[in-house]
């Protein structure tokens, strides 16, 4: 009754209550001036209260009260003036609370009303949420599950079915992981019952049909109504990892390649020195019929021909167009983490726009890297250890042969010696010393150069590479 009754008032408005509550109050009274002073319809103004109270604030219901208790003493039937006055007080009070009872159910329906639309919307965002999640979820190219505190699993998406062969009309749902990845079945050992945590792992997996793939996993532990259990998105990276194997492999055939190519030319320097001695020698008859000195010549001849094996610096393999800013870009990643852990920094000066370059990534990373390397340790013993890789254009000589020059500064003690340092097994290099020799090497069979530059304090090396136009 008191829903219909305060839709009714909003729905015809304030002035249009006020106007019937008026015409209430007087019909009322009118009624209660009829039938005389016998009778008292003192109790029907609490209609036009009760009406009144839908759309007055708390101090106006108090004055129509006042009104109706007024109209009410005027018809009231005779009495002595103190039960008059009781009448008139308890007449207002009454008024007043009804109206304030009304008032309230009137506010406790509004909250009402108010505190269900909040909970429709929540409830209609919280469907939206969770159907913006089951579609991610049901489109992700990657496995998504979770299991229960016995290594089942409790829900999977489709690519979870996927990934492990999952028999069509068959789903994963209620199996034991332990039989794909028994590594996320380990996983809900760790730490207790109560403990939880997240990370990443890298594994092998099955599938249905017993093949085998390496799978990166993440994976967090979380607490249940009962017990621990797990939530994992899984990837199988076997591609990535044939990829990953296949390049390392051409690399180290073409590094390999390049550095027989670059110890093959010194090699036919001396063998060329070893037979213009010979030569010489051979003039000496005393030699000449010699076989010892006959065998010697053989072997000098024999190692020339090895030596000559045609084995180019530049590869015959086509060179790549690639990004520099790419290259850079991980070269930063790799080598950043180190300097900050010696207690040094990295300062890039990179224009905002860097042409591409001839070359093979990898290879250019890995000088690259060798040269930050050594200016690490370098640097390491220096009281400012500092490294700046900054890149530049060469001055075009020729419009057809543009360079791009990457620069590589130390803060390090300098070289004692650079007439060695591009010398493979230098006395004095760590490892083999072959590092300077190889990047090099690999630098001239992108068409480049690696040269270094003195300075008065500290290393600096400098790369040229073709740029793309």
């Amino acid at each position: 009754m008191l829903k219909e009754a305060t839709g009714f008032a909003f729905r015809v408005g304030k002035a249009k209550v006020l106007l019937a509550t008026a015409a209430l109050v007087v019909l009322v009274a009118v009624v209660d001036w009829s039938v005389g002073p016998t009778i008292s319809l003192g109790v029907l103004y609490i209609l036009p209260m009760m009406l009144g109270a839908l759309v007055l604030r708390p101090a106006e219901t108090a004055l129509l009260g006042l009104l109706c208790a007024v109209l009410r003493f005027c018809f009231d039937v005779p009495s002595s003036p103190v039960e008059a006055s009781l009448r008139f007080v308890f007449a207002c009070i009454s008024y007043f609370a009804s109206a304030l009872f009304v008032t309230a159910l009137v506010r406790n329906r509004e909250m009402m009303v108010a505190s269900l639309a909040r909970v429709e919307r929540e409830q209609a965002l919280r469907r939206d949420a969770e159907q913006q999640v089951r579609v991610l979820v049901e489109s992700s190219p990657a496995a998504i599950l979770t299991l229960d505190d016995r290594g089942v699993v409790v829900a999977a998406n489709r690519a979870a079915e996927d990934l492990f062969a999952i028999p069509p009309g068959q789903t994963v749902q209620g199996r034991v992981i332990a039989s794909y990845l028994p590594l996320l079945s380990d996983a809900l050992g760790i730490g207790g019952v109560s403990g939880q945590f997240r990370t990443s792992a890298q594994c092998y997996g099955r599938r249905e049909d017993g093949e085998i793939f390496l799978a990166h996993t993440w994976f967090s532990t979380y607490q249940g109504a009962d017990g621990k259990h797990l939530a994992a998105i899984v990837v199988d990276s076997s591609e990535e990892m044939r990829d990953r194997e296949e390049q390392n492999l051409r690399l180290l055939v073409r590094h390999n390649r390049i550095a027989a190519a670059a110890m093959s030319h010194d090699v036919r320097n001396l063998c060329g020195a070893v037979s213009l001695l010979c030569t010489n020698l051979s003039g000496n008859p005393q030699l000449s019929d010699d076989p010892d000195f006959q065998g010697l010549v053989t072997l000098v001849k024999g190692l020339e021909h090895v030596a000559g094996f045609d084995l180019q610096a530049r590869s015959n393999e086509t060179i790549d167009e690639i990004s520099l800013r790419s290259v850079l870009d991980n070269l930063r990643i790799v080598i950043e983490p180190g300097w900050k852990e010696a207690g040094g920094a990295v300062r890039w000066s990179l224009p905002p726009e860097i042409p591409d370059v001839q070359a093979d990534p990898h290879g250019l990373l890995q000088a690259f890297l060798n040269l930050a390397q050594n200016s690490l340790r370098a640097a390491q013993d220096s009281p400012v250890r500092e490294l700046t890789v900054a890149v530049s254009s060469a001055p075009v000589v020729d419009r057809h042969d543009q360079r791009v020059l990457i620069s590589f500064e130390d803060t390090g003690p300098g070289v004692a010696s650079p007439e060695i340092l591009f010398q493979p097994f230098q006395p004095g290099a760590d490892g083999t010393g072959l590092g300077l020799y190889i990047s090099r090497a690999v630098v001239r069979s992108y068409g480049g150069e690696l040269r270094f530059e003195p300075r008065e304090r500290g290393t600096r090396f400098v790369v040229e590479l073709q740029a793309v136009s």
